[in-house]
């Protein structure tokens, strides 16, 4: 159907709101983006733009801006934490090289996504905090924080773990404590070191780590194995010293970094569920989720802005290629869901084998090392799957 002048609202102006917010605008559609916050302000960290991703961000004519704020990755490599060696190296510059490995600050990304939107045409509208959505009227409703109400005729969920329209659409469902911690921070770089992304694993936690902006920063993400509770959310500080503690035992290379960390935020890993639903239409109106409010991942395998993308162009091409919002966003989530679920499950498979200890850690280790040396292309063969696939080709 042709999207040329439809009214389309989309709640949350991170990264799956503002690349379906550009993606819908330039098929024509009159996209108004509610964000809750009163600016969009450098959060986050770092994060990586996987080949998938960036096919995405392509399509969307983004290319030479995500050129221009990210560095180019050469490998990942996975270390023993305790002693810094390497047990497996995987070429990355060798894996789909027309659209690279990324490594972006979050700001960045977002950045180069707002000024898309914008120049496409989309209207941003801060301090529109969303309570909850009323499906059961004719088109869907939004309550507003302040008190007011609005009407939408597309009414598309891209706010992310707490999406009241999720709630809406599935109800409620409480996630679960995985028994995970992760601490992040931002550290001045060494000169000269390499592109590449560093996984130093140690019996019940690891470090990821991996240059930023043009090798002038390193983004840090830290997981720790714990049992006490801590809150879900990127907004608690921590002291650098627990984190120094926690990773006491690692190599040089890894102590030498958490040295540097100045400040750092901690949050506690939940796991939730895949949305069995992801959309519901109305007489007049119809609403759909995308992103973290669809499929919330682990951050173990660095795909939550990947799924989120892939997620913006689908959803686009659904609504122009179906005659009727029911027909396009049942086809929107059957493309999508058994993926991003596959993805899901990945990731958690990555946070056990990180942690590894005893007997499995030191065989794990040997296979991995040997497979490195007999097949070294293997390792990474194992995720076409994943990073080959380009939702922009069909």
């Amino acid at each position: 159907m042709s999207l040329i002048g439809r009214p389309v609202t989309v709640l949350g102006a991170g990264v799956a709101g503002l690349a379906v917010a550009r993606a819908l605008a330039l098929r024509g559609a009159s996209v108004t983006v509610l964000e809750q916050a009163d600016a969009i302000r450098e959060v986050g960290a770092g994060l990586q733009v996987s080949p998938n991703g960036a096919a995405v961000l392509r399509a969307l004519g983004l290319g030479p801006a995500l050129e221009a704020v990210s560095l180019r990755a050469q490998a990942v490599v996975l270390r023993d934490g305790l002693d810094g060696r390497a047990v497996l190296r995987m070429d990355l510059a060798r894996l789909r090289p027309e659209l690279g490995w990324h490594f972006v600050h979050r700001a960045d990304l977002i950045a180069l996504l707002l000024d898309g939107a914008r120049a496409a045409g989309v209207d941003l509208r801060l301090l529109q905090k969303v309570d909850s959505v009323d499906l059961a009227q004719d088109r869907p409703m939004l309550m507003m924080a302040e008190g007011g109400m609005q009407e939408a005729g597309l009414l598309i969920g891209a706010d992310g773990l707490h999406s009241p329209l999720r709630a809406a659409i599935n109800g409620a469902v409480a996630p679960f404590f995985t028994n995970q911690v992760a601490w992040r921070a931002v550290i001045p770089n060494d000169p000269g070191d390499a592109a590449e992304a560093e996984v130093h694993m140690g019996p019940g936690r690891h470090l990821v780590s991996y240059p930023l902006r043009g090798g002038a920063w390193r983004n840090i993400v830290a997981v720790e194995e714990r049992r006490r509770w801590v809150q879900e959310g990127w907004s608690l500080r921590d002291d650098p010293m627990e984190l120094r503690l926690a990773f006491a035992g690692f190599s040089p290379r890894v102590r030498a970094w958490l040295d540097r960390v100045e400040d750092v935020w901690l949050w506690g890993l939940f796991r939730h569920p895949v949305a069995r639903r992801w959309h519901q239409v109305t007489d007049r109106g119809a609403a759909t989720i995308l992103g973290d409010a669809a499929h919330p991942t682990l951050p173990f395998l660095a795909q939550g802005a990947n799924m989120a993308l892939e997620d913006a162009w689908v959803l686009a091409a659904c609504l122009a290629g179906h005659d009727g919002d029911a027909a396009a966003l049942a086809a929107f989530q059957t493309a999508r869901a058994p993926r991003c679920a596959r993805i899901v499950a990945a990731a958690n498979a990555n946070a056990r084998n990180y942690h590894l200890s005893g007997v499995r850690r030191a065989v794990g280790h040997a296979a991995l090392r040997m497979a490195g040396k007999m097949a070294p292309g293997m390792a990474l063969r194992r995720f076409d799957w994943l990073y080959g696939l380009d939702v922009t080709a069909g």
